[in-house]
């Protein structure tokens, strides 16, 4: 008996394909019965129905093909004409199809595929030109490597664009209705761009390499190529960390005018004059100093708790890892530090027209920046 044996590695490999609702076609030049044999081994089919012969699919129109082309796990007896129509059929059902291949008649099917993939080993030149990826090990196994790796790629990317935009968004917003209200504004051009620089870019750089639990993105169904990065709740967490950014923020900004007034027993006996009031406290330069500093930490230090709390949305952070991202620790702990010492170094409180706070201070506007984690949480 001769026999060519399925390598290990494949069928796990299928297995975890079929749980990431990644669909495997065999297609061969073997026999029937031969390819169903292995296909079943495999898991990749269980009936004859599910398998068809080059001779029955030039029976079918391409029409006819691309209906029928979902029931089909397995195509015997084919030409490289059939790899193509079968790669052209896959794609007008919906699906991004991946071709592997390495002879010299698997170059036409792999240029039609989305993705063409030739094996770097035992492919021919003619295999490996027309193909977009070239496996140097030979190994299906590799192909589940890739697309783990593109999944945890592209969810770095949104995550790390959400962080971004709902950061700034939510900056935007704080300025804009101190403005709507006639409040000067809570933030100097020199705060803004301290946060841009220090408290949004390494925390975005650490969101961009982060590890991902690539076993459970591998459990997700794969996105369609049309998908926008806002899809899948994506524009909902961006308005609602924003929204809360912004609502944070102008906490920060009106807390002190706010509990002058509620000392003096106007925010009471006087609710409908109480926005004047506001505007006739900030025009004082302590009070507004000391607002626009309060407004400048709590800012700088929630974006940098909102990147912890995006590492992932789907988990606490209690169960994250943190060693498993140094770029994050790091970027995180410098942030601190960098917004501790821009209200406690006399040169840089000079240079940001910051005021000095105190330990009741730090605590109240520590607690106050922390609101985007405890709504992760």
């Amino acid at each position: 008996v001769l026999e060519d044996p399925v390598r290990p590695e494949v069928s796990g490999t299928v297995e975890e394909f079929r749980h990431a609702d990644v669909t495997t076609v065999m297609i061969t030049g073997d026999h029937k019965d031969t390819a169903l044999a292995t296909a079943r081994t495999l898991k990749i089919a269980d009936s004859p129905a599910q398998c068809m012969t080059g001779a029955e699919l030039d029976c079918l129109d391409d029409g006819a093909l691309a209906d029928k082309i979902s029931e089909i796990r397995v195509f015997a007896r084919v030409s490289p004409d059939h790899k193509v129509r079968i790669v052209r059929a896959l794609k007008k059902s919906g699906g991004v199809v991946a071709m592997t291949g390495d002879g010299v008649n698997d170059a036409p099917s792999l240029k039609a595929a989305d993705v063409g993939i030739a094996m770097g080993m035992s492919g021919t030149d003619v295999a490996k030109q027309a193909a977009d990826i070239v496996l140097t090990d030979d190994n299906f196994a590799t192909i589940r490597e890739a697309v783990r790796e593109g999944r945890e790629i592209y969810a770095n990317i949104k995550k790390t664009v959400i962080f971004l935009l709902s950061s700034n968004f939510g900056e935007i917003m704080t300025m804009f209705f101190a403005i709507l209200f006639s409040f000067p504004a809570p933030l100097k051009a020199s705060h803004i761009l301290w946060i841009n620089l220090i408290t949004d870019s390494l925390p975005a750089l650490a969101l961009g390499v982060d590890k991902n639990d690539g076993k459970s993105l591998m459990r997700c169904p794969p996105r369609k190529a049309s998908e926008s990065l806002f899809a899948r709740g994506g524009i909902a967490c961006t308005l609602f960390y924003g929204a809360l950014i912004t609502v944070i923020g102008l906490a920060a900004f009106l807390v002190l005018p706010c509990g002058v007034l509620a000392a003096e027993g106007e925010l009471v006996s006087n609710p409908f004059t109480w926005v004047e009031r506001l505007r006739e406290l900030m025009s004082r330069e302590q009070i507004l100093s000391k607002s626009q500093t309060y407004a400048f930490t709590v800012l700088g230090m929630c974006q940098l708790y909102h990147a912890i709390g995006m590492r992932d949305v789907q988990k606490s952070v209690f169960a994250m890892h943190p060693w498993d991202n140094l770029l994050m620790v790091a970027a995180c702990i410098i942030g601190f530090v960098l917004q501790f010492a821009v209200t406690e170094i006399p040169f840089l409180i000079r240079a940001f027209g910051t005021s000095h706070l105190s330990g009741q201070e730090w605590l109240l506007l520590s607690v106050l920046a922390a609101f985007p984690l405890f709504a992760h949480e």
